[in-house]
């Protein structure tokens, strides 16, 4: 007969409760239109799209959208660009604690992606890319500088940047770019905290590509539209509020022009960020473009006069690129350990013996619970919800993994949680 080891927890004595302390990571999309000398475009030039007046221009942004992390799209692939932006537009007046990810451009574009983040709130622990047919998708890892960083205790996230190819006709190539992305994500055996942002060049939800991130065959890794705004987005006035392309009605020969009329530009979350099943959560209603305020269907951000910023940050928009960048808040939930709480329960774990595993709880009042499991490497394997009431109970739950070490989470609505190492 196998041995079966009962594990006895008290929360109160043994188990710290946890309280939850709630911070926001702003998080910034941006296509920076050609931020380089060398577009190939011989319209976008010293004169027409000047980096002394784009520096100018980003900075203004910057300081008004304040970002956590910023994610750009057309820089130029020379560190030469990247800390450019640092040195001009971010770290400036005072500040110094901004800093960036890796460059990469193994596909061999003339523009690539780049992040900027808040070194005081997130720590980069590892860089990504992935090679395409015309330019790299990149993703960065970050874990969150919590106050119990030492004690092992964070929040991981993953931001990954892409510029899709753009035209008509190529609608086939863009999904084939978004299933490497979610095919590499999916390689790499743990869904989470995942972002994908970046100008997809697409004209509406009914896009292969689009359909292909909100229907993935695997349903852990496909991403959601935080807004929820489906539909064929190009030249539709009912989206106006959503357009990002473009800034202007006229154009120099480098600057698209045309109005606003696109929503090309957007950020997609992972299923674990629109639920906020990992202690992070993207909020919805903070989705915007900055400077768009729904008035400015085919006309530019600067005509008629833009009340929903201040002047000087839509002639800055209009200056920088023929995008509008993306804002979107994320509520973080950093634990900090308190002494006691009126409400706690007492848990027993019982090792998995064949395929179930035992948990027995003496609860002080009714609360709903979540019960999930993990691989030791952070992928969730199994997610159980249950109403318990008060007093003892007793609950079964499928265990059906080989044998090996596993990790049991188990959280209630009361802001009390349990995490346990079990052996089968």
């Amino acid at each position: 007969m196998r041995r079966r080891i009962l594990f006895i927890f008290t929360l109160l004595t043994v188990m710290i409760s946890v309280s939850l302390a709630q911070d926001t990571i702003r998080m910034m999309q941006y296509n920076l239109m050609y931020y380089t000398n060398n577009s190939g475009i011989s319209d976008c030039n010293a004169s027409t799209n000047n980096l002394d007046t784009k520096d100018a221009a980003l900075k203004t942004i910057f300081k008004y959208v304040q970002p956590t992390v910023l994610c750009v799209n057309e820089i130029g692939p020379s560190m030469t660009y990247v800390s450019r932006i640092l040195d001009n537009a971010i770290n400036t007046d005072g500040v110094d604690y901004y800093a960036h990810g890796l460059l990469t451009n193994y596909s061999g574009g003339n523009i690539a992606n780049m992040i900027y983040y808040d070194t005081r709130k997130l720590t980069l622990c590892n860089n990504y890319y992935i090679t395409t047919s015309y330019r790299d998708i990149n993703g960065y890892r970050f874990f969150y500088n919590s106050s119990d960083l030492s004690g092992g205790d964070t929040i991981f996230m993953t931001f990954w940047v892409a510029h899709l190819k753009a035209g008509s006709g190529y609608e086939s190539v863009r999904e084939t770019q978004v299933r490497q992305l979610i095919q590499r994500i999916e390689s790499m055996g743990s869904p989470g905290n995942f972002v994908f942002s970046g100008d997809f060049n697409m004209v509406g939800s009914e896009e292969s590509g689009f359909q292909a991130m909100t229907n993935y065959e695997n349903s852990l890794y496909c991403f959601y539209d935080p807004i929820q705004q489906e539909g064929h987005w190009n030249n539709n006035a009912q989206f106006a509020s959503i357009h990002t392309q473009s800034t202007r009605t006229s154009s120099d020969g480098c600057f698209v022009t045309g109005g606003l009329d696109d929503r090309f530009d957007l950020v997609m979350v992972s299923p674990y960020l629109y639920y906020g099943s990992l202690d992070m959560q993207v909020l919805s209603d903070s989705y915007h473009a900055v400077g768009q305020d729904g008035q400015r269907f085919n006309g530019s951000v600067v005509s008629p006069q833009n009340n929903s910023v201040p002047s000087s940050v839509a002639t800055a928009l209009y200056q920088m690129s023929d995008h509008l960048p993306v804002v979107v808040d994320f509520k973080v939930n950093a634990t900090t350990s308190v002494a006691d709480r009126a409400n706690n329960f007492l848990m027993n774990v019982v090792n998995p013996v064949r395929d179930n595993l035992q948990i027995s709880l003496q609860i002080d009042e009714d609360a709903h619970f979540t019960f999930e499991i993990y691989a030791v490497n952070g992928q969730l394997l199994a997610a159980f919800d249950e109403q318990l009431s008060e007093g003892k109970q007793t609950i079964t739950l499928p265990f059906d993994f080989p044998k090996g070490v596993y990790v049991l989470k188990a959280a209630n609505d009361k802001h009390q949680q349990f995490i346990q190492k079990i052996v089968r």
